[in-house]
């Protein structure tokens, strides 16, 4: 039996006005078209070098997966919602 392949879900959360070529064509080659579009990619090393070059352009989040994001601001929203999954955990006793 298979184990489920790791997906990464990926958002565009700011434009692309004034934004160098590279990381333009980037994001065509991860699929996305507009400000809050999303798409679904594979976890691969070419998928993650290309996340890491236009970071600061969107949110991603890891599902079916244990392999950690890089770079603070993904830091910074897994220890958020770490905090609120463990605050609904908390509530609900």
């Amino acid at each position: 039996m298979t184990t489920p392949q790791t997906q990464i879900h990926v958002t565009q959360r700011r434009g692309l006005a004034h934004k160098p070529t590279s990381q333009r064509l980037i994001l065509k080659g991860l699929g996305l078209r507009r400000i809050g579009h999303t798409v679904i990619v594979r976890d691969t090393p070419a998928i993650r070098g290309m996340i890491e070059k236009v970071q600061h352009l969107v949110d991603v989040e890891v599902r079916r997966g244990e392999a950690p994001l890089f770079g603070v601001r993904h830091k910074r929203n897994a220890a958020k919602a770490a905090k609120a999954a463990k605050a609904a955990k908390g509530g609900a006793k």
